[in-house]
C-alpha cells in the first residue's frame, strides 16, 4: 500500500531528489536563435561605444551653431546647401563655415558641424522622402546651440560599460542591445532537459483520430508548455501503451536523454497501473491533496523521475505544486510566490485533504477570487478558465465569503 504524506512533505522530498538540477552549466547561444526567455549567465560588456560615431538625431540640416545664432521666425538665416549626407557607408566631407548640408537621421555628422536644425524648422518643412539635388539654399527659422540633435560617440553606451546584467531573462529588447553592440552570441544557463512520458493505451495525439474508448492526450502538450514556461527544455515526449515492458523501455530511453523524467498516468489504485509495475524502485505515495493525490518519486536508470496522475487537471496541478519552482530556480528565474486573496463566495471542502481549487481573479485590485467549475480532476475547461489555484487547508471544511485564502498564480 502506498504511504500517505502531506503536501509539504512531498514537496520537500521532490526538492531533495532534484537538488542536483540547481547548479546548471552554461553555453553560448547565437542571438539569432534560442535566446528568448533564457537567463544570461554573465554580464554583457560593450566592446565599442554606442553610437560608434557622431550622427544626426533628426532629418534636417547639419550646421555650425555660430552660423545660425541669430535665426528666428521673423529673421531667418539663409545658408547655401553644400550637399547631402545619407545614413550610408562612407565619411562626409568637412562642413565649410557659413554653409549647411542636408542630413538624414543616423547619418554621420560632418567634421566642422556641431548642430542639426530639424527640417521642420526651415523653409523646407519636410523632405517628403525626395532626394532633391536642386536644393541649393535653406532658410533656418530657429537658432540651435552646439550639440543639439547631434548624438556623440558613447552617449548611449560607453566602451566597456555593462549593457546587460547576468541574471537577465532575455527578451527582444535585450537582443537588440546585444546586436547593436556587435555581440552575436550570449552566454546563458543550460536549461533543465525534461522528458514527458504519457502512459495509456487509450491515448492518441491531438491531431489523431480517436477510436472507440480512446481520448486525445492533453497531458503531453500541457506539461511540455509548462516546462518551457518554467525555463526548462522538453528533451523528449513519448506516449507509451499500458504494457509495463514498453513503459520501462520508454523510461530508460528518456533517462538516457534528459535530466529528469516526468510521467503521467498509471500511478493510482486501479488494476492497470503500469508505471507502478514498471518502476518497482520508485516510491509511490498518496499525498493528502486534491486533485493530484497519487504521486511517485525516485530514479530510473540513475535519473530522477516524478510520476504524476493521469487526469489532466491533476497533472497540471502536480506540476505547479511540485516541479514548477524547481525548474524556475534551476533557470535562475524568480519563483512564482503564493499570494493572499479573499473569497467572493463561500466554499466547502472535504476534511483531510488539502484542496487546490481552480479559481480566477474577479477583482485583482481588491484581491478577490472566485472558484471556477467543480472539483473534478478531468474538468479541463474549468482549468483553462482559471488563473489561480485556491489553497484550502486539509483541516478546513468550509470558508465564508470574504475569508482570506492563499492562491497560487498559474
Amino acid at each position: 500500500m502506498s504511504e500517505r504524506v502531506d503536501v509539504e512533505q512531498h514537496r520537500a522530498a521532490v526538492a531533495e531528489l532534484l537538488a542536483e538540477l540547481a547548479d546548471r552549466p552554461t553555453e553560448e547561444v547565437s542571438i539569432h536563435r534560442g535566446v528568448l526567455g533564457r537567463v544570461l549567465a554573465r554580464d554583457v560588456v560593450a566592446p565599442v561605444p554606442l553610437p560608434r560615431f557622431r550622427n544626426s538625431q533628426m532629418d534636417g540640416f547639419a550646421v555650425r551653431a555660430v552660423d545660425v545664432g541669430s535665426a528666428g521666425p521673423d529673421a531667418p538665416v539663409t545658408l547655401p546647401v553644400a550637399g547631402d549626407v545619407a545614413a550610408a557607408p562612407g565619411e562626409p566631407e568637412p562642413l565649410e563655415p557659413g554653409t549647411a548640408v542636408r542630413i538624414m537621421t543616423g547619418a554621420p555628422v560632418p567634421e566642422g558641424a556641431d548642430a542639426v536644425v530639424p527640417v521642420e524648422d526651415t523653409d523646407q518643412v519636410t523632405f517628403n522622402g525626395v532626394h532633391d539635388d536642386s536644393v541649393t539654399k535653406v532658410e533656418v527659422m530657429r537658432r540651435r546651440e552646439a550639440g543639439e540633435f547631434v548624438r556623440e560617440p558613447g552617449s548611449d553606451v560607453a566602451e566597456g560599460a555593462v549593457v546587460l546584467r547576468a541574471g537577465t531573462v532575455l527578451a527582444p529588447h535585450h537582443v537588440a542591445a546585444a546586436a547593436a553592440c556587435g555581440i552575436a552570441r550570449l552566454t546563458v544557463r543550460v536549461p533543465v532537459s525534461v522528458a514527458i512520458v504519457s502512459t495509456g493505451s487509450e491515448l492518441v495525439p491531438p491531431d489523431g483520430e480517436p477510436g472507440a474508448g480512446q481520448i486525445w492526450d492533453a497531458n503531453g502538450p500541457a506539461l511540455a508548455a509548462a516546462v518551457r514556461a518554467a525555463g526548462g527544455r522538453v528533451g523528449l515526449r513519448l506516449t507509451v501503451p499500458d504494457e509495463p515492458e514498453l513503459v520501462r523501455m520508454g523510461l530508460e530511453r528518456a533517462a538516457a536523454l534528459c535530466d529528469v523524467v516526468v510521467t503521467t498516468g498509471g500511478v493510482s489504485q486501479g488494476a492497470y497501473e503500469v508505471v507502478k509495475e514498471a518502476l518497482p524502485e520508485v516510491t509511490f505515495r498518496s499525498v493528502a491533496m486534491q486533485p493530484g493525490g497519487p504521486q511517485g518519486l525516485g530514479r530510473v536508470a540513475g535519473k530522477p523521475v516524478l510520476t504524476f496522475p493521469g487526469n489532466p487537471v491533476s497533472a497540471q496541478v502536480s506540476f505547479v505544486v511540485f516541479l514548477r519552482d524547481i525548474l524556475r530556480q534551476a533557470a535562475s528565474l524568480p519563483p512564482v510566490e503564493p499570494v493572499a486573496a479573499v473569497l467572493d463566495a463561500a466554499v466547502g471542502s472535504p476534511e483531510g485533504k488539502r484542496q487546490l481549487l481552480r479559481g480566477r481573479w474577479v477583482d485583482a485590485a481588491a484581491a478577490r477570487v472566485t472558484v471556477v467549475g467543480g472539483p473534478g480532476s478531468h474538468l479541463v475547461a474549468s482549468m483553462a478558465a482559471a488563473d489561480v489555484l485556491i489553497d484550502v487547508p486539509a483541516a478546513v471544511t468550509s470558508l465564508e465569503e470574504g475569508a482570506e485564502v492563499t492562491v497560487w498564480p498559474l
